[in-house]
């Protein structure tokens, strides 16, 4: 419906161009700033400003101006001999409720029975971001995104309310616009979603309860992200470039000895100092200011029948750590066509990325800049890297050594759906995701130092293909709203590896990766781990599931959901598993007795359900064997000439290894006040996880093999806890607007019921440390603890002491004890924003606490025994004055830390403009600057380079959490952005 208001009619001939003014409002007489107001048939529009007024030069009388605005009825009106239109849209009904995905379809939030959060495009943290994870950090009660690296393109660590398994870490299942996805490995050791163009996202949706999740079954167990990239919206056509420069710097150095205290503290260890004379900082060598160039072009738009969206993307980006950068490019087109009176849908997704990241040896860079002796010059007189004896100077190691990876990645899908009678629509959704990648390690051949030329080569392929087939009908009767889902899935997934390692190349200035040819040798003699190799695995899954919605009076809701799962990675007598759930809603706000209470929504939801967990080596429930021919000595020769051949077995078969099972309770309130403007949830969820997937010794000596997969069918782990999310949003009546919002999550994790004393994991590094551990998973204890010897000091002697737990009088590992998590206990985010005319800010806060971080870099390098030897230290060295030279680094709480901290993460400030001020209407539709500063400020009580980190120390396939060892340093940043859209 449109109201018009003409207070003044001026008449104009029809041939004549026409200049209409006017004013748009809503039905509540709330002014509309941004409202597209667009001559029909052309590209030339503007936009409502801050007041609510436009103004627009039209062909002639005859034009059709087209009025629309997010949540309202577009409009369209005949300018006639009008030149002054005062509008009012009224809302949209079909748009009043917010639109989330759920797994197969989406649903109206309002009658969404599980915990599901949704984040869109415009709450997106802003900067240089690389992946999908880090647009979510700090957005999501119960979601935990760590950065562990600086590194350009380094993995995210992702949980949803806590890590569930003992393999599996906490990753969640990544679904893009209906392709799940398989990032098992993808080449190197970056971000394999870093083939997300952040850029092309629309929203993320995150599943958090077993509710949600259940309908994806096997691959539930860590929560589910469902990322919906950008389609075009018919009759607007955009053009839209958008470009950052970044400018990076060290965030924070670790506090090592200057060489004037350097001079100082070494003659105090009773040693001889050896003094080059230099006064050199070695972090300030190795670093650099990192640049970034981020391009990105999209078009959109479309008619009734065809919509698209497509565009390009380039990201080059400078590492802090010289000679470390990612450069990547990616394309993306979504087509959407409607056919057979719209009967019949078909979209087209297909996106194609190639990222190379160079990396030098991150680990060692880090650990020489540390450790160097800062009275050596890092150049001599000639300007070259100076040769210093006994050590590598890092700055020559630089330009030696490099990690360089290329993937190329295309994903697509096309989904055709047939609505066959009213209410009835059969959907196809048939994708694929190919990646293949080469990972080059060169050693570059040199004399000085002395350095053998080497090249180790891995090429992977991962060919992903799916196919799906479901109906989903619809109907009302009544009062009744009902929603049937039934469907089939295949997933086949195809993991080909290749390796190989060639050394001896001459020192000739080509790089060993451009000529592999020059190598001189392949394999040594008596050596397997130099021998050419590669691999091949074949994984599959199958699965059928169903879904039903239902909804009574607009307020009672019921949604129950099974889905059977069958995975080639186990045997034939547990090959399938199935995972229900079921959830109820209680719309309380639609009561007739809520009415005179100013709630404008109040809903309770209760849910629980089963997911499970497959994450298991491929083949290991088959037997195991090798052949070989038999000696002429045990067998006499066979008419054909061969001896009988022997079998070996290396694993007998296993087929009775079952699925991991989570499964999870939740109830939730959501809330609303004052039309929506406060609006929060709160939730309660427990999550246990059993028949645990472990890789253990037999306790039958039959078995031919050292250990067995199994399941471990007392061990349990819990993850349970509360969320709490409050936002709240003030349009205010004039230019000014406001709003402020957070969330925080309370959670424990617990292991119980394992049969070991502790499964250990998290290798230490440092001399004398070989085979260390500092991460266990002990019973009563949450995942990610340390377990340690008790520090209490250094004796008279200088000599380490521990606490003595079992009173023995000696120290042994069993005095070794839980010394907390590094799983934080409390996660909280908040943010704020405000908006006065055309300018806005905002920012968000995120920070954990409860967890620790174990110091291994402080462990293996800030020892009195290192600063004795002239290698450089914190003033932890000397923390002790009596602790001797000799004094061993053992692995125990004296380097456990406080991993505690608060994070300004982001802060954006930005201008829109009014291109008419610019002169610029006829041919700009928006024009926007903005300066965002990334990790601009931390609060914290470690002294490493950054408390969120967590460097992979793997032991078997166990999960190690919350270790520091020479990690990349973070990054502060500062971006420029310009967005303008045609």
């Amino acid at each position: 419906m449109v109201f018009l208001s003409v207070p003044v009619c001026l008449y104009a001939s029809p041939l004549q161009a026409v200049t209409v003014t006017g004013t748009v409002i809503d039905d509540t007489g709330e002014i509309l700033p941004g409202v597209s107001v667009v001559e029909k048939g052309t590209t030339n529009g503007t936009v409502s400003d801050s007041n609510g007024n436009f103004k627009l030069t039209v062909s002639s009388s005859q034009s059709v101006v087209v009025f629309s605005f997010v949540g309202t009825v577009s409009q369209e009106i005949i300018v006639g001999e009008r030149t002054v239109l005062n509008v009012t849209l009224v809302a949209d009904a079909s748009t009043l409720s917010e639109v989330v995905v759920v797994g197969y379809g989406t649903q109206d939030k309002k009658d969404v029975t599980g915990a599901i959060a949704s984040v869109k495009s415009e709450d997106f943290n802003r900067g240089i971001m690389n992946s999908p994870e880090q647009l979510l950090q700090g957005k999501v009660a119960g979601v935990n995104v760590t950065s562990v690296s600086g590194e350009p393109g380094a993995r995210q660590t992702i949980s949803i309310r806590g890590p569930g398994g003992v393999r599996t870490g906490s990753t969640p299942l990544f679904v893009v616009d209906g392709i799940p996805l398989d990032n098992s490995s993808t080449g190197g050791d970056t971000n394999p979603l870093n083939f997300l163009n952040p850029q092309d996202i629309e929203t993320m949706d995150v599943l958090k309860d077993a509710s949600a999740t259940a309908i994806y079954g096997s691959r539930g167990a860590n929560g589910v992200v469902l990322i919906t990239t950008k389609r075009g919206k018919a009759g607007h056509a955009n053009l839209s470039y958008h470009v950052d420069y970044g400018i990076s710097k060290l965030a924070r150095k670790i506090d090592v000895f200057t060489a004037d205290e350097f001079r100082q503290h070494v003659p105090e260890t009773g040693a001889t100092i050896i003094d080059a004379g230099s006064s050199t900082d070695w972090q300030k060598e190795v670093m650099r200011t990192a640049y970034t160039k981020n391009h990105n072009l999209n078009l959109s738009g479309g008619s009734d029948n065809l919509t698209y969206y497509a565009s390009l993307g380039m990201q080059d980006q400078e590492g802090i750590l010289k000679e470390s950068n990612m450069k990547r490019y990616t394309g993306r087109i979504n087509l959407t066509q409607e056919l057979l009176n719209d009967k019949l849908k078909v979209e087209l997704n297909l996106s194609a990325s190639n990222t190379e990241n160079n990396r030098p040896p991150v680990g060692d860079i880090i650990g020489t800049a540390l450790s160097m002796n800062p009275t050596y010059a890092a150049y001599d007189d000639a300007g070259n890297p100076t040769i210093i004896p006994n050590v590598t100077n890092p700055l020559i190691r630089l330009k030696l050594n490099d990690d360089i990876t290329s993937t190329t990645r295309i994903i697509g899908n096309i989904s055709p759906s047939l609505e066959i009678i009213k209410g009835l629509v059969y959907k196809l959704n048939f994708g694929i995701d190919n990646s293949s990648s080469i990972r080059d390690e060169q050693a570059l051949p040199s004399t000085t130092p002395q350095q053998d030329g080497r090249l180790n080569s891995t090429f992977v392929n991962n060919n992903n293909n799916l196919i799906e087939n479901y109906i989903t009908y619809a109907f009302t009767k009544g009062q009744h709203n009902v929603s049937l889902l039934a469907g089939h899935s295949y997933q086949k997934i195809f993991l080909q590896t290749r390796w190989w390692s060639i050394s001896k190349f001459p020192d000739n200035g080509i790089e060993p990766r451009y000529n592999p040819g020059l190598g001189t040798e392949v394999l040594l003699t008596g050596d397997n781990n130099n021998k050419p190799y590669g691999t091949a695995t074949k994984n599959e899954l199958q699965s059928f599931f169903g879904r039903i919605n239902y909804e009574f009076k607009d307020r009672y809701l019921i949604t129950a959901t099974v889905r059977a799962d069958g995975s080639s990675k186990f045997g034939s007598n547990n090959k399938y598993g199935t995972f229900p759930s079921f959830a109820l809603g209680w719309r309380i706000s639609e009561e007739s007795f809520m009415e005179s209470l100013p709630f404008s929504n109040l809903k309770l939801r209760a849910g629980w359900g089963q997911t499970g967990n497959q994450e298991i080596p491929s083949k290991i429930t088959q037997a195991r064997f090798s052949t070989t021919v038999g000696s002429s000595t045990s067998y006499p020769l066979n008419p054909t000439g061969a001896y009988p051949a022997g079998t070996t077995y290396s694993r007998l078969a296993n087929p009775n290894i079952q699925w991991e099972v989570s499964q999870q309770t939740n109830i939730g309130l959501d809330y609303g006040f004052f039309e929506g403007a406060l609006s929060g949830s709160i939730d309660y969820f427990n999550k246990v996880s059993d028949n645990i997937l472990l890789e253990v010794v037999p306790p039958d000596p039959i078995q031919p093999a050292p250990t067995y997969w199994t399941n471990v069918k007392s061990m349990e782990i819990t993850n349970k806890g509360w969320e709490l999310a409050l936002n709240y949003q003030n349009r205010g009546n004039g230019d000014f607007t406001y709003g402020i919002g957070g969330n925080i999550t309370f959670i424990d994790n617990v292991v119980e019921g394992s049969p070991y004393t502790i499964i250990t994991t998290g290798t230490i590094n440092g001399a004398g440390l070989t085979s260390a551990t500092a991460n266990g998973y002990v019973n009563g204890q949450p995942i990610g603890t340390f377990y340690l010897k008790d520090f209490a000091g250094i004796d008279e002697n200088g000599e380490n002491v521990f606490v003595d737990h079992t009173g023995d009088g000696e120290i042994t590992d069993a005095d070794r004890i839980s010394a907390g998590s590094a799983l934080p206990k409390k996660m909280y985010n908040f943010t704020g924003n405000i908006g006065y005319k055309g300018f806005d800010l905002s920012i968000n806060f995120n920070g954990v606490s409860g967890n620790k971080v174990y110091d291994n870099t402080e462990n293996a390098l800030f020892t009195r025994t290192n600063l004795s030897r002239s290698f450089n230290t914190t003033s932890a060295a000397i923390e002790y004055p009596q602790e001797s030279d000799l004094n061993s680094g053992d692995v125990s709480t004296r380097y456990l830390k406080n991993g505690s901290f608060l994070r300004l993460n982001n802060a954006t400030f930005g201008y829109n403009f009014r291109p008419e001020m610019l002169g610029l209407s006829n041919w700009v539709k928006s024009l926007r600057l903005s300066v965002t500063g990334q990790n601009l400020f931390v609060i914290t009580g470690y002294d490493g380079y950054d408390p969120e980190v967590n460097t992979d120390k793997t032991v078997n396939g166990i999960t190690s959490w919350g270790i520091d060892y020479q990690s990349y340093p973070k990054a502060r940043t500062i971006v420029f952005g310009l967005n303008i859209t045609f």
